[in-house]
């Protein structure tokens, strides 16, 4: 998605994207980071900030996985935390009849000044950082629940192989230049060394604050092949997802269970 500051607008062409999931097939849907909102300055998000359960966005999502008969993992949202003037980004989950099955709150902040560029992100002057992995059961497997910043952390993915997550979905708004340079090789990392599905959908191109992200939405499997990806422009990547294989290719290399740390 290229997500702008109109939550409504944003809200409509998540709509229209989510239905043009359903009616390819799909079950499950990931939304990208920050799919309702991409602000003219970060500490815009706290005028949306919703409490869990209650809010136009999350109804918005509710509503859109009881009428398309989804599965929805909803990218991140600005949620209500301990400082009026931050917010946590939170990834709610919907299964197709509307309930809310967990809530992800975005643990690694992006606090980033680019080597050799007049580019920098202080993520934490306008988020509030969560505390607890999350995984949650879909009907294509255990999901650990990450966002964005939080690849390149490969410990916490190791702890959601051990709370039993076999797909990983990482809804993100990369920068331009990290995306070019660490995007691919970090998705089918994750996917490799875990021996799990990577599901990470990207914002894309220009946004009111002058920021511009990388794209390139991509589905990974457990043996790091790419099963989907779309550079650029609002759209969907499909994938058939096994949720055996995990397992299976988890048997055959067992390099989880040679771990000695």
């Amino acid at each position: 998605m290229n997500s702008q500051a109109n939550v409504q607008a944003n809200l409509q062409l998540a709509d229209e994207l989510l239905a043009r999931a359903a009616a390819g097939g799909c079950i499950v849907a990931v939304l990208p980071e920050n799919f309702a909102l991409m602000p003219e300055k970060g500490r815009d998000k706290a005028q949306h900030a919703e409490e869990p359960g209650h809010g136009p966005i999350q109804d918005f999502l509710e509503s859109a996985a009881r009428r398309h008969g989804l599965w929805i993992v909803a990218g991140s949202m600005p949620f209500v935390s301990p400082d009026d003037d931050r917010v946590y980004g939170g990834c709610p989950v919907y299964d197709p009849v509307g309930r809310q099955c967990a809530l992800y709150r975005k643990i690694h902040l992006f606090d980033v000044k680019l080597p050799d560029r007049e580019e920098s992100y202080q993520e934490s002057w306008s988020m509030y950082p969560g505390d607890d992995p999350v995984t949650v059961e879909t009907p294509i497997g255990r999901i650990g629940l990450t966002i964005c910043y939080d690849v390149r952390f490969p410990e916490l993915y190791r702890q959601l192989v051990d709370d039993g997550a076999t797909v990983f979905t990482v809804p993100s708004a990369f920068t331009r230049a990290t995306g070019k340079a660490h995007w691919r090789t970090l998705m089918r990392a994750r996917a490799i060394e875990n021996l799990a599905y990577v599901i990470a959908p990207g914002q894309t191109g220009e946004h009111p604050d002058n920021r511009a992200t990388w794209g390139h939405s991509i589905i990974v499997d457990p043996w790091g092949r790419v099963l989907g990806e779309l550079a650029a422009d609002n759209g969907i990547v499909e994938a058939d997802i096994d949720p055996d294989l995990p397992g299976k290719i988890r048997g055959e290399f067992p390099a989880l269970s040679n771990r000695r740390l």
